[in-house]
């Protein structure tokens, strides 16, 4: 090989290197880009709270709740993700980052629009009257709101989806006990919420497993499986948007039975439409069956995560909007008029969609196939049934944990396909039980992993708040 030839390749090589240490530098520069984006999002929002309170008593309890509370919504939307997204971008239905942005967007859209209802059962109710004077009240929720934010960050950093619902209000209830004393809680409102968490994703395991049942029944072992999906799926999808739209209509107050039940129609109308045409329209691209099949359940997959996305911010947003209405309460005689509720559910909106484009993709593997694997038709079934659940509580003004719902779908989906293989199995020989345990379709272990995480959550949230407030009283 002559000389030149040799240098060029040295050359080639070299800048080769130089090249790689260049991506791997901006490789490890990205987690950091993404706090500091945090960062500057939290100090944003605790200037603009603070120029909008100015004037008013306790300025600085202010100023640091919004920060704590921005941050809690990042915390929120990066590990609630993966309730609305897991499904889908498990069963490849839809890119991670495109999910995100749209996930987000959705979220935005619920806090504001159907925001209102959850977050006055949680602001109102749990609490009830025993509010005292201003100063101890406003550093109860600043304590509770220190102690959720924490819990939150730590399960997101050891990947364990537990509820932020249950973070928040078990912070609530130790500050307030912590405060007040045990007189301060309205236990008749909490056993109410407690039974809305141990019913609600019982609903959607249900659900899902049922979604699950008639699917197969009706599309995937038909003889022509993507002439009656493309009927079945249609009106699915025609369902979802349905009770998307009649969630928004009754989010307007003094709206009548009729304009709901218009809202409700032309929302079916124009999703079985749009889901019918896109249907088709993948029917006559794509060849080859079982290919167009898993592109026809792509379509309602991604529609349904996109309405669990807007349940999500109907629901959760009062984790982080209930708190700051109390403390804009406490601290002046007319909070409206300092940031009203539609101000407070949309910065509170807006940090949850800035956790979930910046940190929210850790989960939604987690999610969506770490628990049981995920194909197009089990994840739209989970979906399907996540987002039926949170927006029927979410209607009727009842804080459910998502995180719950959703994980609970995942659970119905998995025991169902174990049961439906059981089934099987006994039509054929029997076989030792060390197969059995391998055949087992639902890890056991996330099981206890993910139950133990939710039963801790109250009781230590609860805790953490009681000792922030000792603290804060020093």
């Amino acid at each position: 090989m002559p000389k030149g030839d040799r240098d060029y390749r040295i050359l080639d090589k070299d800048l080769g290197r130089v090249t790689n240490a260049e991506r791997a530098a901006l490789a490890s520069a990205r987690p950091m880009v993404r706090i500091g984006i945090a960062v500057v999002f939290v100090a944003a929002v605790a200037e603009f709270a603070a120029a909008a309170t100015a004037g008013q008593p306790m300025l600085g309890i202010m100023a640091a709740s919004v920060a704590v509370a921005t941050y809690l919504a990042l915390s929120i939307g990066a590990n609630d993700v993966a309730n609305a997204l897991g499904p889908a971008v498990g069963a490849g239905a839809i890119g991670l980052t495109t999910g995100l942005v749209l996930v987000a967007g959705m979220d935005v859209l619920g806090a504001v629009l159907a925001g209102e209802a959850v977050t006055r059962t949680l602001t109102e109710g749990l609490m009830g009257e025993t509010l005292g004077d201003s100063a101890p009240a406003a550093s109860m929720m600043l304590a509770a709101l220190i102690g959720a934010a924490s819990w939150i960050s730590v399960a997101t950093r050891m990947n364990a989806p537990v509820s932020t619902t249950h973070s928040v209000v078990g912070a609530i209830a130790g500050a307030g006990i912590a405060t007040y004393g045990f007189g301060a809680v309205n236990w008749s409102a909490m056993a109410v919420v407690a039974l809305g968490w141990i019913v609600s994703p019982v609903i959607s395991g249900l659900l899902a497993a049922g979604i699950l049942s008639n699917l197969h029944r009706h599309v995937l072992e038909k003889d022509d499986p993507i002439r009656s999906g493309r009927i079945w799926l249609t009106l699915l999808v025609a369902l979802v948007t349905g009770l998307l739209a009649a969630m928004i209509a009754l989010a307007f107050k003094g709206a009548g039975w009729i304009p709901v039940l218009l809202w409700t129609a032309a929302g079916c109308g124009l999703g079985g439409i749009y889901s019918h045409v896109m249907l088709g329209r993948q029917i006559r691209r794509e060849a080859g069956g079982k290919l167009a099949l898993k592109n026809l359940l792509g379509v309602p997959l991604t529609a349904t995560a996109l309405v669990m996305g807007f349940g999500h911010g109907a629901n959760d947003t009062s984790n982080v909007a209930a708190p700051l209405t109390i403390i804009l309460g406490q601290i002046s005689d007319r909070p409206g008029e300092l940031m009203d509720m539609q101000m407070v559910l949309l910065l509170s909106g807006l940090g949850i969609a800035g956790g979930i484009i910046l940190f929210g993709g850790k989960l939604v593997t987690m999610v969506g196939s770490g628990i049981t694997r995920l194909n197009p038709s089990r994840a739209l079934c989970i979906s399907l049934a996540t987002a039926l659940t949170v927006l029927g509580f979410s209607m009727m003004g009842l804080p459910v944990s998502t995180t719950h719902v959703a994980i609970g779908g995942v659970f119905g989906v998995g025991f169902y396909r174990e049961w439906r293989d059981r089934r099987k199995t006994k039509k054929r020989a029997p076989m030792p039980d060390e197969e059995l345990r391998r055949r087992h379709l639902v890890r056991r272990s996330h099981v206890r992993t993910i139950l133990g995480a939710w039963l801790i959550t109250v009781p230590v949230n609860a805790a953490l708040a009681a000792a922030l407030v000792l603290i804060l009283r020093l």
